[in-house]
């Protein structure tokens, strides 16, 4: 067993090996020194904390507690190989997708694509300005898929930020050809209902099924009106991407889902999902939906069917995301407790609250059922100025074992075992110390992600970096190759 222990490693700076030759886009009107965060687009006001907070995680950074101001810390089977900062998008970095020799990371400027083929020293292919928050990002073929999720002027890359209360503002999917990874185009765009917050793909052969996750809507916008209780289905024809449209919008609450408070105190009202993760090879998947947990059947993609649907009504605040196991009996939800604005990693709010929650999966067909096991969350300390909440992670294939990589804001990079799904456990992390010790602010780790033999993590702030894991654990999984990845479209890795 690798033991695992706190060791200091002085941030280094790692330049970009090669500097984009531009930003592309078709409808791209401004070059890139135009390539700055647009007011709508960005995160809440950092908040102030109190002289005692700020004292106290000095003096816990003093004491070795935590690390010191953008100090990086690791377990000792964690090597950090490279860090590649923001370039010419300077927006939050966000989500993560995968194709051969390319990630693609999302960033709310737009989208930036990396060359990994040598993973020490990742080299930028191509960045896309194109705001529109969060710009979640995924990738099929030739075609790359963007989320906007905050109300534009129109479609176009050049939009400006306008106000949902006018009819004429826009949101929903971009859809990009990437056949030429240093020129990426522009194809089509789809509006949909209160946005695109996150997306879901659905690969077949001759269309793209895309899962369109939004929420919360209000009487006074036009284009996404109460209640807003499903989600939008966009086919994609892979020929001609210009045909995308809308061909559902199933009701996954008839009752309208989680009533939140005053019913159920601290528990969001579901208004829609947050984010939904499939598992094509078993016609599974598994829905985040801010007050619920959903299981159901894919096996007909333009009319998902729902299965089982539970509550945590005591720990959970947010349903946030979605994995499953290989075996497909398990999924794990996350909370995102404050909404990925909160620091929630410390003895205030606990081990059961801002964490994972881990569900067996029991039964057969449709009588399936979710029943919860446990609760996992990172404990390792935090300070009071760092937000620190369980986000977007993917599991490390390993025949026999139930292992994760997962994202924590500012509680870094946190690898775990849930073979046993009532006992999870640590095997490694990966941290940077506080950005700031006099306000809360956002940061850290939005996705990490395990491909191909690497972590790969997209930074909100820091940048796009590289890690490996070195341990028996998880050594099985640097011979699992496959060529594309989208976690939220779960590959089944061993029956193929």
């Amino acid at each position: 067993m690798t033991p695992l222990h706190t060791t200091p490693v002085r941030r280094r700076r790692l330049g970009v090996a090669v500097a984009a030759a531009g930003l592309f886009a078709t409808l791209l009107m401004a070059g890139p020194a135009a390539a700055t965060p647009d007011p709508g687009d960005s995160a809440a006001t950092p908040a102030e904390v109190s002289t005692s907070q700020e004292a106290e995680a000095t003096a816990a950074i003093r004491s070795g507690e935590i690390p010191g101001v953008d100090e990086i810390i690791h377990s000792r089977n964690i090597t950090h190989l490279a860090n590649v900062p923001k370039d010419a998008l300077q927006g939050l970095n966000t989500d993560l997708a995968f194709q051969g020799k390319y990630a693609f990371a999302g960033n709310y400027d737009g989208f930036r694509i990396f060359d990994i083929s040598n993973p020490k020293s990742p080299k930028t292919v191509a960045q896309v300005l194109c705001p529109g928050s969060q710009n979640d990002i995924s990738v099929s073929g030739n075609l790359l898929f963007l989320s906007t999720d905050s109300s534009r002027s129109d479609n176009s890359c050049a939009s400006t930020t306008q106000p949902a209360t006018e009819k004429s503002s826009w949101e929903g999917m971009k859809v990009f050809d990437i056949s030429d990874k240093r020129n990426p185009k522009y194809v089509a765009a789809v509006e949909t209902a209160c946005g695109s917050h996150t997306h879901t793909i659905v690969p077949e052969r001759k269309n793209v099924y895309v899962y369109v996750s939004s929420y919360s809507p209000s009487e006074t916008f036009p284009d996404c009106q109460p209640p807003h209780d499903g989600i939008s289905i966009i086919k994609v024809p892979r020929q001609a991407p210009e045909k995308s449209r809308i061909v559902n919008f199933p009701v996954l609450f008839p009752d309208g889902g989680n009533p939140g408070a005053p019913a159920n105190p601290g528990v969001s009202k579901t208004t829609g999902c947050h984010d939904i993760t499939v598992l094509p090879s078993k016609d599974l998947a598994a829905g985040a939906c801010m007050g619920d947990g959903l299981l159901f059947s894919i096996k007909d993609p333009e009319n998902p069917r729902i299965i089982d649907r539970v509550q945590d009504n005591v720990n959970f605040a947010f349903w946030h995301s979605a994995t499953f196991n290989q075996r497909a009996d398990k999924v794990v939800f996350t909370d995102e407790l404050g909404g990925g604005g909160a620091a929630t990693c410390n003895k205030e709010i606990g081990p059961k609250r801002g964490a994972d929650g881990i569900y067996d999966i029991v039964g057969k067909g449709d009588h399936r059922k979710l029943v919860f096991r446990s609760y996992f969350k990172i404990d390792r300390p935090q300070a009071d100025t760092e937000v620190c909440v369980a986000h977007n992670g993917s599991i490390i294939p390993v025949k026999g074992r139930d292992l994760m990589v997962q994202a924590w804001y500012q509680g870094g990079v946190s690898i775990w075992d849930f073979t046993n799904s009532s006992k999870p456990k640590e095997i490694g992390y990966f941290e940077r110390g506080p950005v700031t010790l006099d306000e809360v602010t956002t940061a850290g780790p939005w996705s990490a992600y395990y491909y191909n033999g690497y972590i790969y993590s997209n930074d909100i702030e820091k940048g796009f970096d590289v890690l490996r894991i070195d341990d028996r654990r998880t050594d099985p999984a640097k011979r699992v190759r496959t060529d594309e990845l989208n976690v939220q479209t779960q590959p089944d890795y061993f029956d193929r």
